[in-house]
């Protein structure tokens, strides 16, 4: 970008001391040299700056010692007049889009004679003399034969030379403006002197029309009378030989179809790396020789131009002036029928439409242009202009859509350094609701790019204010906002100001869907960033009042719940889940209105709850059986669970059959006693109760003793797969019952009488076992 005078410079710069007599000093500040224009490039043009508001200009100075060695008498008076004319018709012929505009008028002194216009960075003779050089090749005078003039001799780079590269988009955008320009004038009157020097590039990459010193007033007639080019003249008071039309020079007169021709003259050059189809070098007779030899210089030029443009350009060029284009045909050739270089034509025009076609043509047609236009059109053309209109408080809104657009394809320091400072004034500036929507809605946007300091001091209370704003949109923006740009957030202004302010905006606006699915969207998207207390104080209970009934907010719940349930930080209990949860999504599985993934997403959380419940209800189970079995519980009450005190019920052993034999004689004794109550006087109940007081009476004797058949039991094969069995052809293990300890008997006791016997029905190797009857063995068997 180029550079800019500051006010305030300490030392006197080049033009200050240029204008040091000149009143133009009074209202500007006059800064560094930049570039020239006019007819022998006399302009001297010089950064400046209106003292009362600081508007950027540019400063135009001619010094008048440059006519003193014109030594005829009034030469230097007829420059000066010559000039001073041209600048009065700039004012006269207002055109901002197309013709220079003048700020200041001419303020003449003895040494100078001074105006102001629109800043301007060079003119296109500058530009391309700039190119000629760079090229590396120049004029050795003209051909004596129709070849080329050009030779490969290098050129050194000329003082007035300014270093631009054209882009393709600017060369068409500039055409065009001229030749819009000469049909602006065509009316009124003709040109005369259309040339590299007279075409001024404006700051904002605008061509525009100047060097109005020949202008011919336009008559009735078509053809009007004009002087040719002449030695006997100054130079700096006639228009350029290279450029000026046959008809002009030999036969004296001119139309606008000269003016036409003169252009073609510029498109070759321009296309030519900077250098004109003839180099006349200020000599009549050269110029003729030149003329001659002009189509083969059009055939060896031609195939540098666009294809579109090489017919229309050679006709502009024919001596038959009658077979030269008007205006409007080359403005309708394919060439210039570009809708993004229209589109950068009407910021020139944009003041001359109404509201309704301002804010169409921001929204809509400038942004869909961009991405086609050269980024060096945006910051030269397009972001200066929008900047100006970001501050209309009509169109503020509109204009924000193309400006968020060239926020976001810009680089860094393209933003930090030509586009914050304008944004600056926007953030802390007063808005409408509708620039506020659009701040918020594209604030993620802007944060990509805005360096950290500026976010904290203006771009993030932006951001908390907007929750205060009573229009919905704006807290429905915000709550987006929030949602987009928390990773630029600590988790302090998340906790304390983001959460209260959305449940502020919820109990405001409970049956907005659009600010509820906003506000649901937000909660996913902070919610590994608030603490566990306010998960369980503010957010569930928040969730818990939401209407459900749209299957865009059951989904978005859905999925606030199975993030809960993923992370055992959010403290979600089971109980919760199954009373308070559950029971509220349930009923949705039938909503007609869900979608297959609404579904899927539901479906799945309901599911990943359950089996929540189900891990931990079982984990629990069990943790208490395994507490209820535990040895230290029962030690106290041991003798409450002893084997002797248990009461086992009958177990029947498959495929086994009873069968009762006959007893032996200690078994009848038993019997014969338990019946007869003995001598122990006991109760006659039953065998057992007199068996187990004999028992009693002789604590030393062995209950195996009195037994004269040890019991024995043999499993079926068909008991094979039975719990607990042992394999075919294999006894179970023998083993003595007794619950008392071994001690020494005096006493022979026979059992009681009434064994039987289980034999089984599958007949296996050995002989018969038995066991004792169901009553015996229950109070024998552990």
């Amino acid at each position: 970008m180029f550079s800019k005078l500051k006010s305030g410079t300490s030392s006197v710069s080049q033009g200050a001391q240029v204008l040091s007599t000149n009143n133009i000093l009074n209202l500007f500040e006059v800064g560094k040299f930049v570039c020239s224009a006019g007819p022998e490039l006399i302009w001297k043009v010089y950064e400046g700056f209106r003292k009362p508001d600081g508007k950027e200009v540019s400063i135009f100075v001619f010094e008048k010692k440059l006519a003193d060695k014109l030594h005829k008498p009034r030469r230097k008076e007829t420059v000066t007049e010559i000039l001073k004319k041209s600048v009065h018709y700039l004012e006269m012929l207002r055109q901002p889009k197309l013709i220079l505009k003048v700020v200041h008028s001419v303020e003449d002194c003895n040494d100078t004679l001074a105006f102001a216009a629109e800043p301007v960075i060079a003119s296109l003779a500058n530009i391309l003399a700039y190119q000629a050089s760079v090229g590396g090749r120049t004029v050795n005078g003209p051909p004596s034969t129709g070849a080329s003039i050009i030779t490969t001799t290098a050129m050194p780079r000329p003082a007035h030379a300014r270093e631009y590269n054209f882009l393709d988009f600017e060369i068409k955008y500039g055409i065009r403006q001229i030749a819009e320009a000469l049909d602006f004038l065509s009316p009124q009157v003709h040109h005369h002197n259309v040339c590299p020097s007279s075409i001024l590039v404006t700051k904002t990459g605008t061509w525009k029309l100047s060097g109005l010193e020949f202008i011919v007033q336009t008559e009735a007639r078509e053809r009007i009378t004009c002087t040719p080019w002449t030695s006997r003249l100054p130079k700096m008071a006639q228009p350029d030989l290279d450029y000026i039309a046959p008809e002009v020079q030999l036969s004296s007169y001119c139309s606008s179809h000269s003016d036409m021709y003169s252009l073609g003259m510029v498109i070759f050059a321009i296309f030519n790396n900077g250098r004109p189809l003839i180099q006349a070098n200020h000599s009549s007779s050269t110029y003729m020789k030149q003329l001659d030899v002009l189509e083969n210089q059009i055939h060896n030029v031609l195939p540098k131009l666009p294809a579109q443009l090489q017919e229309m350009a050679t006709k502009m060029l024919s001596k038959d002036v009658d077979a030269r284009p008007f205006v409007k045909n080359l403005l309708h050739t394919p060439y210039f029928c570009d809708r993004f270089v229209e589109t950068i034509q009407t910021l020139d025009i944009i003041n001359m439409k109404d509201l309704v076609q301002k804010c169409q043509f921001y929204k809509i047609t400038l942004k869909e242009s961009l991405p086609f236009i050269p980024k060096k059109i945006w910051y030269q053309r397009v972001w200066p202009f929008l900047q100006h209109e970001m501050l209309k408080p009509d169109v503020s809104a509109a204009v924000l859509h193309p400006v968020i657009f060239l926020i976001q394809e810009s680089s860094l320091e393209d933003y930090e350094t030509l586009m914050l400072p304008a944004m600056s004034k926007i953030f802390n500036g007063p808005k409408h609701v509708p620039v506020q929507v659009i701040l918020l809605e594209n604030l993620h946007v802007i944060l990509e790019k805005t360096p950290r300091d500026d976010i904290r001091k203006e771009v993030l209370p932006l951001l908390y204010t907007a929750f205060d704003f009573s229009d919905i949109e704006v807290q429905s923006a915000a709550v987006l906002a929030v949602t987009n740009v928390s990773q630029y957030m600590d988790d302090t202004a998340i906790r304390r100001m983001v959460l209260p302010k959305l449940k502020m905006v919820y109990e405001t606006n409970p049956n907005d869907l659009k600010i509820v699915l906003n506000i649901l969207a937000c909660l996913e998207i902070i919610l590994h960033r608030l603490e566990k207390q306010q998960i369980i104080e503010d957010v569930l209970p928040l969730i818990w009042i939401v209407n459900q009934t749209d299957p865009e907010v059951i989904a978005r719940i859905a999925v606030i719940y199975s993030m809960i349930l993923r992370d055992k930080k959010y403290g979600l209990s089971v109980n919760m889940i199954a009373t308070k949860i559950m029971p509220t999504l349930i009923p949705h599985t039938m909503n007609p209105g869900l979608n297959l993934e609404q579904f899927q997403t539901l479906i799945e959380v309901l599911q990943d709850m359950l089996e929540q419940i189900d891990r931990n209800q079982r984990n629990k189970l069990k943790l208490d059986t395994i507490s209820m079995q535990s040895p230290d519980r029962h030690r106290p009450l041991r003798h409450l669970y002893s084997s002797d005190n248990m009461h086992a019920q009958n177990f029947n052993i498959p495929n086994l059959k009873i069968e009762t034999r006959k007893t032996s004689s200690a078994e009848d004794m038993v019997r014969k006693n338990s019946a007869g109550s003995w001598w122990f006087g006991g109760s006659p109940s039953g065998s057992d109760s007199n068996f187990l007081r004999v028992v009693s009476s002789f604590p030393n004797r062995r209950l195996s003793d009195n037994m004269l058949n040890t019991p024995k039991i043999r499993v079926a094969p068909s008991c094979a797969s039975s719990p607990g069995s042992t394999p075919v052809g294999t006894g179970l293990p023998i083993r003595r019952h007794s619950n008392v300890e071994r001690r020494g008997s005096t006493i022979n006791l026979s059992p009681p009488s009434g064994y039987q016997y289980f034999r089984p029905i599958n007949g296996h190797d050995g002989s018969t076992l038995s066991v004792p009857s169901s009553t015996y063995v229950s109070h024998y068997n552990e």
